[in-house]
C-alpha cells in the first residue's frame, strides 16, 4: 500500500466508507458503476486508464471480515466482487509459465477447483493486506491462503496439466505445476465466499 495513502488515513481517520461503486469483474477488470448502473444492476463501465488501475491494484486490500476493498486516500471503496477476490491468469516465465493476479501479485498454488459450471479456481497463497475490523489504521502484510478464478482465456491452456476423473456434479482430478502433482477437486459456487472468507456483496453494517 502507497505510503501517502497511510498517511492520508493518520490526517483524517473519519472519512465515510464508500460502497457499491467499484466492481472487479471475472476477468479482472475494475469497473466504476455509476448511480444508474446500480440502480439497473449493470456491471459498469471498465476503467481504462493506466495509472488509475495500477493505483488500485497497489492499494487494494481486505478487512478480517472478508470484505475487500480500495484504499482511496483516506477513503475506503469497498469492491463488488463478480466471482472471486482475485482473477488469475497464467503468464510465460524464466521457470516456463507462472500464475499471477489481476494486481500482478503471484499465485504459489497448491490446489484447484472446478464448479458446476465449469469454471476453474486456483488455490493458493497470495500476499494479502489486511487490516483489523476495529482499527482502521492497522494494517498487515501476509501470504495467506486464498482463491482466484482462473481468467477463461486460460481455460484451454490449464487443461493440458489436467488428469481428469468424473464426479457428480463437476470432474475432479490433479494436476501438473512446475513437475508438482496438485489435486483438483470440485466445490459448488456457493460454497466458496464461506469456505475462504471473503464477501462478493460488501455492506456497511456486514455484522447486522
Amino acid at each position: 500500500m502507497d505510503e501517502q495513502v497511510l498517511r492520508s488515513l493518520i490526517k483524517w481517520p473519519n472519512v465515510p466508507d464508500c460502497f457499491g461503486w467499484l466492481a472487479l469483474d471475472r476477468r479482472g477488470h475494475w469497473r466504476m458503476r455509476d448511480e444508474f448502473a446500480q440502480k439497473n444492476q449493470l456491471p459498469g463501465q471498465v476503467i481504462q486508464h493506466a495509472a488509475l488501475n495500477a493505483f488500485i491494484s497497489r492499494n487494494y486490500a481486505c478487512d478480517t471480515l472478508g470484505r475487500y476493498f480500495f484504499q482511496n486516500g483516506p477513503q475506503r471503496v469497498f469492491i463488488s466482487l463478480d466471482a472471486t477476490p482475485w482473477i488469475a491468469r497464467i503468464n510465460p516465465c524464466d521457470q516456463g509459465w507462472e500464475l499471477g493476479t489481476q494486481c500482478g501479485v503471484s499465485i504459489d498454488p497448491s490446489a484447484a477447483l472446478s464448479d458446476e459450471r465449469g469454471n476453474i479456481y486456483i488455490v493458493g497463497l497470495i500476499n494479502k493486506t489486511i487490516y483489523e475490523y476495529l482499527d482502521s489504521r492497522s494494517f498487515t502484510k501476509e501470504r495467506s491462503p486464498s482463491v482466484a478464478l482462473l481468467h477463461d482465456h486460460d481455460l484451454v491452456h490449464f487443461s493440458e496439466f489436467v488428469k481428469l476423473r468424473e464426479e457428480a456434479c463437476s470432474f475432479g482430478g490433479s494436476w501438473i505445476w512446475h513437475e508438482k502433482q496438485l489435486p483438483l477437486e470440485p466445490i459448488h459456487s456457493n460454497e466458496l465466499g464461506a469456505r475462504f472468507n471473503y464477501i462478493t456483496k460488501p455492506t456497511e453494517n456486514p455484522l447486522s
